[in-house]
């Protein structure tokens, strides 16, 4: 945790800081929907996988309004008209057929997770679609910048964040562990209602 802390503020925190100076908020604002608009195969399948039908119906409607009106998705045309982007993964998906958080882990550069969430991670990695078609095309580098993209972009969405915890918590490793507890357990928790039943308690 040590060295991952002592690498943001070296490295990763410029970095990002120099990516808002130089991208205005819209263009980051664009790329940002168009990783999102990436997701869809993944993100459905992972709905279907949990028995959310109607998150599933939406998330194809969404990709389907985005990558046409929504020009390959730079522009969330579906959040404005009421389909808001529902982040989901294997992870969730663990967690909703009853697979506990296992032990936390803090991994060199890629920072907290459980074990169960790495897990699901790297399983959304593997089958990812784009994924197999750019190896099988002989585009691995664009994949590899794509996975790039996505993680400037999301350490770009947490750096206000992670910078405030640190500044206002008494032990910043016990507040980031909290915090990363509880933000998981609130996205499964948004789709337990429509989850498969635990048939066992009933």
């Amino acid at each position: 945790f040590k060295f991952n802390n002592g690498v943001d503020h070296a490295i990763i925190n410029p970095v990002v800081r120099g990516y808002r100076t130089v991208v205005p908020r819209p263009a980051r604002t664009g790329l940002r929907n168009f990783l999102r608009n990436l997701k869809s195969p993944t993100i459905l399948a992972n709905q279907l996988l949990q028995g959310d039908i109607r998150g599933a119906g939406s998330t194809l409607i969404r990709a389907g309004v985005n990558t046409t009106i929504g020009i390959g998705g730079l522009i969330d045309v579906a959040a404005d008209a009421g389909l808001p982007y529902e982040q989901e993964d294997f992870g969730q998906t663990l967690a909703v057929w009853g697979v506990g958080h296992g032990p936390y882990l803090v991994v060199p550069i890629l920072g907290p997770s459980s074990l169960r969430d790495y897990a699901g991670y790297f399983v959304d990695a593997y089958a990812d679609p784009i994924r197999w078609w750019l190896f099988n095309t002989d585009n691995e580098g664009w994949y590899y910048a794509k996975v790039g993209v996505e993680y400037l972009d999301l350490r770009e969405s947490l750096l206000d964040v992670l910078e405030e915890l640190e500044k206002s918590s008494i032990d910043y490793y016990a507040a980031v562990r909290s915090t990363y507890y509880q933000r998981r357990q609130a996205l499964v928790n948004d789709e337990m209602g429509t989850a498969i039943p635990d048939f066992d308690e009933q």
